[in-house]
């Protein structure tokens, strides 16, 4: 089930809606929204490792100063689970910054945009009330530019139009048989496809057919004003992974099969935050190094960041009533065969083990990477901030516009 969708879902009535929203709503516990304040006492570099940081410099050589110091472990080897109990609350800050207005702003130019591009017709009301450009406005605080967070904005609507209209709502024209096709052909507008030239007028018929599609070309050029090209194909391949999870779910659907945990847990590290999240450096005016993005301790730390915020957003999904959608609390139930209550507390601790290991890896790149390297981890840690205020506020206020 979309973003949109949870939030317009039927408030449960398990038992469970409560806790789900005071999960979410209690910052008390929170840590700090200074990632540093969070760190562990970061392991000093052993003398190869001081080389490498004193060695290359320049463009290119980015990649060069990250040693492998991920603790006093190898790269590949997991961190250490923390056993948090779910009473300890989640482990995610909150937001950094909350500027109403300018998420307004965002909010009403988000939905004449969509409006035009002809996705979620006759869903206006809904979109206001969704209010993603706060969402935008929480999550990138390094920017109060309001058309820079509307690029955002745009492109995160595409992603979660692309759940709706292909996988999710019958009402929107979502149809199992017809979704690998429709992803494939919309693929084209983000990447572009080069035909030979007697066929590119049936291709662009067929985009222009598509709102999704539509969409999806609009907002990359309107990104294209702020992020580099390598930027902007860093998007794209998160796209592309979140595809193909797409058709992963379909084939659930299809097959009415629930998946093991462990399948919908490499699930959702495809299906998860990460487009958006690949944003958060052109949207705040800055790039980190396709050489630090790229490399394979960089990709664990924002990967472990994506998931953990996905499954945020399935313990919110406990505070809504669905029978067909898929979450993280509903499988391990299944598989475990536990209580509702049993499976949530888990999906906690799951989620703050994540967030733990997120902050102990980044605590340490900060101390060998980059300066714009530490600024990308900071901005991960506020956008995860900016999203958990989001999904709070979204189920105290819309609860009972939700459930009528």
């Amino acid at each position: 089930m979309s973003v949109l969708s949870r939030v317009f879902a039927p408030a449960a009535t398990d038992g469970l809606a409560d806790v789900a929203a005071s999960l979410l709503a209690d910052m008390a516990r929170a840590p700090k929204g200074d990632l540093a304040e969070s760190f562990p006492t970061p392991p000093q570099p052993d003398p190869a490792a001081r080389r490498i940081l004193g060695g290359p410099t320049g463009l290119g050589t980015a990649g060069a100063r990250l040693p492998s110091l991920l603790g006093h472990r190898p790269a590949d080897v997991p961190a250490e689970p923390v056993e948090d109990s779910p009473e300890e609350g989640l482990f995610c800050p909150g937001a950094v910054r909350d500027d109403p207005a300018l998420g307004k702003q965002v909010n009403d130019d988000l939905i004449t945009w969509a409006q035009q591009v002809g996705i979620y017709p006759d869903q206006v009301d809904k979109l206001h009330k969704a209010d993603f450009g706060r969402l935008m406005m929480l999550t990138h605080p390094g920017t109060d530019n309001p058309d820079r967070l509307l690029a955002a904005a745009k492109c995160v609507l595409a992603e979660w139009a692309t759940d709706d209209h292909f996988v999710d709502e019958e009402s929107m024209g979502a149809d199992p048989e017809q979704l690998g096709r429709r992803l494939g052909i919309t693929h084209a507008a983000m990447d572009p496809v080069d035909l030979p030239t007697g066929y590119v007028p049936d291709l662009e018929k067929a985009l222009d057919a598509e709102p999704v599609a539509v969409a999806y070309r609009s907002a990359f050029e309107h990104l294209a004003q702020y992020a580099t090209p390598a930027q902007c194909l860093r998007l794209r391949h998160q796209l592309s992974i979140m595809f193909m999870a797409y058709n992963h779910e379909g084939n659930w659907r299809r097959t009415g099969r629930v998946p093991a945990v462990w399948e919908y847990l490499t699930h959702r590290h495809q299906n998860s935050f990460l487009p958006p999240m690949t944003l958060v450096d052109p949207i705040a005016g800055y790039e980190l190094s396709a050489h630090e993005f790229a490399d394979p301790r960089v990709r664990r730390v924002f990967s472990l960041a994506g998931t953990a915020s996905v499954i945020l957003n399935d313990v919110y999904s406990k505070a809504k009533e669905s029978d067909d959608d898929f979450d993280l609390p509903k499988v391990i139930a299944a598989e475990e065969n536990c209580s509702p209550r049993e499976a949530l507390d888990r999906t906690v601790r799951i989620h703050n083990e994540l967030m733990h290991a997120f902050v102990a890896e980044a605590a340490v790149l900060s101390h060998v990477g980059s300066p714009q390297l530490r600024r990308f981890l900071v901005d991960l840690w506020a956008w995860l901030g900016g999203n958990r205020e989001w999904h709070s506020t979204t189920a105290r206020y819309h609860g009972d516009q939700a459930a009528r």
